[in-house]
């Protein structure tokens, strides 16, 4: 994948710059697994503003995508590569012997009509899945579980991966890039290799009306509304709120920790990287 800008035609194409998606599928996706995708517009179960500044935003089908990666002794092929809305990397449709089709996350370097197995004592190549206990030290994974059998929940976005730093008994140890080092149950799969469209961090939106079709709606400072409708509000001209920068509701903003899960304290080995002021 790569970069794509524009000539400055217009105000919005002069600082455009977007993904070239002329590699992958062009058609529609596989119906059988697609379902209704009901934009939520930031309001929870009871219709009430949960997420500001969401809300309308293009037409969409969500893809079902398999994080299980349960389809074990069967070769599969790689059928397309696709666009999917729902998330920021890409996916691939593969097809197996048995003619069962699933949606994965595509990893970068992988081409249509590669071939890819899930399960134990695989071979260490891109887009197989196996136990992290098979995976040797130092290679790059994705879509790690976190408990046996619960679906990868870790490094799913584009561009990302993390790696097996060690092994502790049971456990292997898992460097986020974060910088954080966490023990995961060896049992956990993974899949090998970094996941595709690494280029995503570079977008520029390039102007208001691509935010609306993505679901983003405008945003207003909080220092230029009243103090009834934020804590930085009021004031006599421009001020900079006077405070410590909070939310609209007066949580903290700027780096204060908000993690209190104490249960799963014992399996962080070390904790991820402060950013440098």
């Amino acid at each position: 994948m790569s970069l794509k800008s524009f000539k400055p035609y217009t105000k919005s194409t002069r600082g455009t710059v977007l993904v070239d998606r002329s590699d992958l599928w062009k058609g529609k996706p596989f119906k059988r697994l697609t379902s209704v995708n009901n934009s939520s517009k930031g309001r929870n179960n009871l219709g009430r503003i949960t997420s500001r500044n969401h809300g309308g935003g293009h037409k969409q089908k969500y893809r079902l995508v398999d994080f299980y990666r349960r389809k074990f002794d069967s070769v599969g092929e790689i059928e397309r590569i696709e666009y999917d809305p729902n998330r920021s990397c890409h996916i691939m449709l593969v097809k197996f012997e048995d003619n069962e089709r699933f949606y994965y996350l595509a990893p970068q370097k992988i081409k249509v009509g590669d071939k890819i197995k899930n399960g134990s004592k695989n071979e260490i190549k891109i887009g197989n899945c196996m136990p992290l206990q098979d995976i040797p030290v130092g290679i790059d994974i994705h879509n790690v579980e976190l408990q046996p059998g619960a679906g990868g929940k870790i490094a799913r976005s584009a561009g990302t991966s993390v790696s097996i730093s060690g092994v502790d008994g049971n456990y292997s140890l898992i460097k986020m890039t974060s910088g954080e080092v966490r023990k995961i149950d060896s049992r956990c799969m993974a899949t090998i290799g970094v996941l595709s469209n690494p280029d995503q961090k570079n977008i520029k939106i390039g102007k208001a009306g691509r935010s609306r079709w993505l679901g983003i709606r405008p945003h207003t400072r909080g220092v230029v509304k009243n103090p009834v409708d934020h804590p930085h509000g009021g004031g006599e001209g421009k001020s900079a709120g006077g405070r410590h920068p909070v939310s609209p509701t007066g949580q903290s903003a700027k780096g204060l920790k908000t993690r209190d899960n104490k249960r799963t304290d014992k399996f962080i080995i070390r904790r991820r990287k402060r950013k440098k002021k």
